[in-house]
């Protein structure tokens, strides 16, 4: 759980969208965070933005691919001999790649997995150990809403959206009374780098500031799930109901396809 003491928080996935806003929120809270990501230079520009803020050297960066066991492993390592086993882990290091069924690509979706899925796994897998030891500690998985049903054209994103969703609830269940919380973060449409790839309207579009704003009061609160904005995931989580029939002609109704 986020409080209001100073907390360490690490965030993969930080130099851009969710993770470096929902950094730059942390920070203003007097909380001291490192983002992560494969490249320095957008996540320099995020300490650049908090200094500019009036928030110090409150964060730091730790460049590294999640993809990369060995480096997640490096990584995880320098981290911890720099600033200690951080408090929460935000894992929203992710990528999106539309993928029309006549573009149906194993290396496409392959790719996805390896950063959607298997990316939060490596992190996890050097992450879990050192907070079951200490007894304490806050795992904050970013999914999507788009894990909760198939969608056109989202074969490959939201399979590994879907991907997480599972890994949470089984870890979640199993975690429980061992001191770490664990929580699942399920955004809708989220004007980031990523999402301005989609050729469609979004609905329900909220700006970054917004998700970060959510996550924070959800990680301040004792609820499993986290999801955003209220409106859009409800009709998410609805359509789950909804039997095949139904479902798919409400789709083919609503996209023409």
């Amino acid at each position: 759980m986020l409080t209001d003491s100073k907390q360490l928080i690490w965030i993969t996935g930080g130099g851009t969208g969710i993770g470096r806003a929902t950094a730059l929120a942390f920070a203003a809270l007097g909380h001291r965070v490192v983002v992560s990501g494969r490249r320095l230079e957008p996540l320099q520009a995020v300490c650049d933005k908090a200094r500019q803020q009036g928030l110090g050297d409150t964060l730091g960066t730790l460049a590294f691919d999640v993809t990369d066991s060995t480096d997640t492993q490096r990584a995880f390592e320098e981290l911890c001999c720099r600033e200690g086993v951080p408090d929460l882990v935000m894992l929203s290091a992710g990528n999106h790649q539309p993928m029309p069924a006549r573009e149906l690509s194993v290396e496409a979706c392959r790719a996805l997995m390896e950063v959607n899925y298997f990316g939060i796994l490596n992190v996890l897998e050097v992450v879990l150990p050192a907070m079951r030891k200490r007894g304490l500690g806050t795992l904050a998985l970013v999914s999507s809403v788009a894990g909760y049903r198939g969608l056109p054209t989202a074969g490959a994103y939201g399979g590994s959206k879907a991907a997480v969703i599972n890994l949470a609830e089984s870890l979640a269940c199993e975690l429980n009374g061992t001191g770490i919380d664990l929580r699942l973060i399920n955004p809708g449409f989220v004007r980031t780098p990523l999402t301005d790839r989609n050729e469609f309207e979004m609905p329900c579009l909220i700006e970054p500031e917004e998700a970060a704003e959510a996550i924070i009061k959800g990680l301040k609160g004792s609820g499993f799930e986290i999801c955003f904005p209220t409106r859009f995931a409800m009709i998410m989580k609805l359509m789950r109901l909804l039997p095949y029939r139904l479902y798919f002609s409400l789709i083919k109704r609503k996209t023409g396809l």
